[in-house]
């Protein structure tokens, strides 16, 4: 049997090893629409190989590019963020939301309310929105399956069990690749240094929330929308090698966990597939050749990031997304030279103390709390660097 998928965000590494997966097993997929924010050659050759109805990137400027390397193919090409949404709400049986950053969150929101199944690997937009997004969920009977190799290696612990039986959740990390450096070493880090994920495979933004281990602390908080069993219940271990991805422990002491190689095409099988399986070209794990596994307190003084986290999501109402946004910001500048590693977890942390608007009830007030945070964040860099 053909299913209709749609990536958005093609071009990225979510997008790669999902179209990998969907190359393999070509028979079995049929692909509605591919969207990235430019790199209109890639998107066009990726629309072309997999026959693609619609191809749009987000950057309107680029359309023209798209159109040209589209020429004579059957491929529709459209431009803007409003293309992005009509992409989104193209019928589908499964949508892969891997647009990174908040800028995904008004597609993915579109793609939940035609309902259908979504493969969510845009963490930023469920931390900002949770409460909105989850309600959306629950109104439009879609279905969120987590990419992200934590919460699906959760979310198959939890098959067969009942959330009442959880006793707590744990969310490994890797300690990315700063895990051993002194606090005097991570003040002079650069963003190649940042980038140089030591496991796993990922773009610039979510290998430096890596090296700051906000990308944990944003994890905690989209457990918390997922599987809702109570912030004190989650809990983060640092394990270096990457091998389990995340653990439940259920109130007799028993405690599944979720084992498998560092290659994100296990999580995107498991969602592309669901509820059955399917096959991926990954190795099969060899724990005789690993050896040992071994796990870590998180370090809070080198790496703040999951106490604000954390903090943030004990207070609730606005304050994720204004973590989400800052941290957005703050890595940007951090990318282009502007600030060093180690402001971008005080940048947030400023940002998060001086706004506090209220609890957003709609879409549109998750996007203004964005905007406002993202000028706050940007203002206290300015200052900062001004010396005022």
């Amino acid at each position: 049997m053909t299913r209709a998928i749609s990536i958005l965000g093609a071009t990225g590494s979510v997008g790669a090893s999902t179209l990998d997966l969907v190359r393999r097993n070509r028979e079995q997929w049929r692909v509605v629409a591919l969207t990235a924010n430019c790199s209109a050659g890639e998107l066009a050759a990726l629309a072309r190989e997999f026959d693609a109805e619609i191809a749009v990137v987000a950057d309107e400027s680029c359309l023209g590019d798209l159109r040209a390397a589209l020429a004579g193919s059957t491929v529709e090409a459209a431009g803007g963020r409003p293309a992005l949404c009509d992409a989104a709400a193209r019928a589908a049986d499964i949508t892969v939301a891997a647009i990174v950053g908040c800028a995904g969150l008004r597609p993915t929101m579109t793609a939940i309310r035609r309902g259908g199944a979504i493969a969510l690997a845009n963490k930023e937009a469920l931390v900002s929105a949770g409460p909105v997004m989850t309600a959306a969920v629950a109104e439009h009977g879609a279905t969120l399956l987590p990419v992200d190799s934590e919460h699906n290696a959760i979310f198959q612990c939890l098959q067969g069990g009942r959330l009442a039986d959880v006793r707590s959740i744990t969310l490994t990390a890797s300690g990315g690749p700063f895990r051993t450096w002194s606090a005097e070493r991570l003040a002079r880090a650069t963003p190649a240094e940042a980038v140089a994920h030591p496991n796993w495979d990922m773009g610039a933004k979510i290998s430096v929330d890596s090296a700051t281990m906000m990308n944990k602390g944003l994890e905690f908080i989209e457990a918390h929308h997922l599987f809702p069993v109570g912030l004190k219940a989650l809990r983060i271990v640092v394990h270096p090698q990457s091998v389990v991805h995340s653990m439940v422990e259920y109130r007799d002491g028993s405690t599944l966990a979720q084992l498998g190689p560092s290659d994100m095409r296990v999580p995107i099988a498991s969602c592309l597939a669901w509820p059955e399986r399917m096959d991926t070209p990954c190795d099969p794990l060899d724990l005789a050749a690993i050896g040992a596994l071994t796990f870590e307190r998180p370090d809070e003084g080198r790496f703040p990031a999951t106490r604000l986290a954390r903090e943030a999501a004990h207070a609730g109402g606005a304050a994720a997304a204004v973590l989400n946004a800052a941290n957005e910001t703050a890595v940007e500048a951090f990318l282009a030279g502007q600030i060093a590693f180690t402001r971008i977890a005080l940048v947030v942390e400023q940002t998060l103390e001086r706004l506090a608007p209220p609890p957003p009830a709609t879409l549109d007030d998750v996007l203004a709390v964005d905007a406002e945070a993202r000028r706050r964040a940007r203002e206290i860099m300015e200052n900062a660097a001004s010396g005022r």
